[in-house]
């Protein structure tokens, strides 16, 4: 998104908005609908900007969060960059501009989105980064998932399970520094017990994408044992690309409909799945509590569950 060429009408049009919607519905424009000022202690003006609005992984985290605010009397605003870096910067930019209280940072690139952080702090804004953490003191808190240990989790239940012996392949997001950890961490602890990678291949976080990359890792290497995905895209991408009777099974992260029944049909074998509701609610009660003098907790971990056929049924609700 390009930037708004006069940040002061910018400003005091998001002010008016803002005041005006309270809560917004999580697919709105931080220039059009964005913060209102001051950094007072007693005010909790929120600006959320979040990776995309397709993936129901982060439909979910706006939902908590957009509950959490509304109980705890806070204005918030959600970004969509759509998958965009550039546009993600630009939409923290507008934030800082438009003097929210408080910021909660999905990062696309957990680097590429440290100037406009670290901005955003400098101003005096408050900091709390979701599901991929930044830098030390970039961010007041990080909420979420321990990447790196998660995915050597997955490994291991894959090692325990006995199904480290054969041959695999990796959907990865190449762009996303959080699913690089799972990716590493899982092959770490996998290939050392002897299962064998044959190569990964970049979904770029996209279902389409992902679909695509999985289907020509499949044709490439058709006696796979199973494809290991690294992300709600991938792991629906897959699930799109393979035929369920097929010899290949998919081990991969969160949940959905498409997942669900890919786990009911046999394709899917396990999958990690994240609280993002949570991870949603926890951001903006941190916030909250930072804004009212409390101080900041650092790291909230909310935990991972290995789902297969034996508790899946306890997400169904969730996803239908």
């Amino acid at each position: 998104m390009a930037k708004i060429s006069n940040r002061t009408i910018a400003a005091a049009a998001g002010a008016a908005a803002l005041v005006l919607a309270g809560c917004s519905t999580g697919n709105d424009d931080p220039a059009g609908s964005g913060g209102s000022g001051g950094s007072g202690s007693d005010e909790c003006v929120i600006g959320m900007t979040q990776i995309n609005q397709t993936a129901a992984f982060f439909t979910q985290m706006n939902e908590g969060a957009e509950e959490a605010a509304k109980e705890a009397g806070c204005e918030l605003t959600i970004a969509n960059a759509n998958n965009d870096p550039a546009k993600q910067n630009s939409d923290i930019e507008n934030f800082t501009t438009q003097q929210v209280t408080g910021l909660i940072v999905v990062a696309i690139d957990v680097n590429g989105v440290l100037p406009a952080v670290k901005a955003a702090k400098a101003a005096g804004i408050r900091v709390v980064a979701i599901d991929a953490e930044l830098e030390e003191g970039a961010a007041d808190t990080f909420v979420g998932v321990d990447n790196e240990a998660a995915g050597a989790e997955a490994g291991q239940w894959v090692v325990d399970n006995g199904l480290a012996s054969g041959s695999y392949g990796v959907v990865d997001a190449r762009n996303s520094f959080i699913q690089n950890q799972r990716e590493d961490s899982f092959r770490e602890v996998i290939d050392a017990a002897g299962a064998t990678h044959t190569q990964s291949v970049n979904g770029d976080n996209v279902q389409e994408k992902a679909a695509t990359a999985a289907q020509n890792l499949v044709t490439a290497e058709p006696d796979l044992d199973f494809v290991y995905t690294t992300g709600e895209p991938a792991t629906v991408g897959a699930v799109a690309a393979l035929d369920p009777e097929s010899k290949t099974k998919v081990i991969g992260w969160d949940l959905t409909a498409e997942v669900i029944a890919g786990i009911d049909s046999g394709l899917v074998t396990a999958v990690v799945q994240q609280d993002p509701r949570q991870e949603g609610v926890e951001a903006v009660n941190e916030l909250e509590a930072i804004l009212g003098g409390a101080e900041p907790q650092g790291f909230i971990d909310v935990p991972i569950t290995i789902v297969t056929q034996d508790n899946v049924d306890d997400y169904r609700a969730i996803f239908e």
